[in-house]
């Protein structure tokens, strides 16, 4: 199995580079992809005609399954309207394989702070009881536990504390977000939580290169590559078995 993450396009920005938003797509395209994943982020501004060109870009992507989730720039302008409209659901699940995967929109309209919602709970708890004998993995736009170099910390979902115990209560195997711009590993307890670079903007920070990630799953076997998008290069940051 394997899932290519990407995170934070914000197609509609002055800081989108064309050329690497070609690149993603050439690197994905040349390889398997059974699970295309994306973050959040994907337009700048919410605005319908940003919605029309994301939905003709993920369209040159090749995936067998796509789940694709709005960040806290989709969510403005009515975004999360459109997004409805010109994208799909904002939360979705997926089983293939070995593999449950719950996207959840953290999003609130024109506020960049994060949000699950309580009422949302049981839900997620009634989804992986359901699969618990599959590798789980939970993506959302917005981070659950502060990432390095990032300033000053903000739009943490106001209810990280209760969405953690949660995951620790789950077992989750990964938590897969974006929102930052930086790519990072956390671990706590048994779940990894590992958020995305922007793979096609300069808002980028510090010399760090616009990058996304690919997951590969065997089995039990969790193997994970941050792949710079200028070059292609993949350096493996992470592989575990899952327990």
């Amino acid at each position: 199995m394997i899932i290519y993450h990407i995170s934070d396009i914000h197609i509609g920005s002055s800081y989108f580079v064309e050329e690497y938003g070609k690149n993603v797509i050439k690197i994905i395209n040349k390889d398997n992809c059974d699970i295309l994943a994306i973050t959040g982020d994907l337009t700048h501004e919410g605005h319908y005609i940003e919605y029309k060109k994301v939905r003709e870009y993920i369209g040159k992507i090749k995936s067998d399954v796509k789940l694709i989730i709005p960040g806290n720039h989709d969510s403005r302008n009515a975004g999360y309207l459109t997004f409805e409209e010109t994208i799909g659901t904002r939360s979705k699940f997926i089983i293939k394989g070995n593999v449950a995967i719950l996207g959840l929109d953290s999003s609130s309209p024109d506020i960049d702070d994060g949000h699950i919602g309580r009422e949302n709970y049981p839900m997620i708890k009634r989804f992986f009881t359901d699969n618990d004998n599959k590798i789980k993995i939970i993506a959302l736009h917005h981070h659950l536990i502060p990432i390095p170099k990032t300033g000053r910390e903000r739009h943490i979902p106001v209810d990280a504390g209760d969405v953690l115990k949660l995951i620790k209560d789950l077992n989750i195997n990964l938590v897969i977000s974006g929102h930052k711009h930086v790519p990072f590993i956390w671990k706590l307890e048994n779940t990894y939580f590992i958020t995305a670079g922007t793979a096609t903007t300069n808002r980028t920070r510090g010399n760090q290169k616009q990058s996304f990630n690919k997951i590969e799953i065997t089995d039990k076997n969790i193997k994970v590559y941050f792949i710079n998008t200028s070059t292609g290069s993949k350096e493996k940051v992470l592989d575990f078995n899952a327990k």
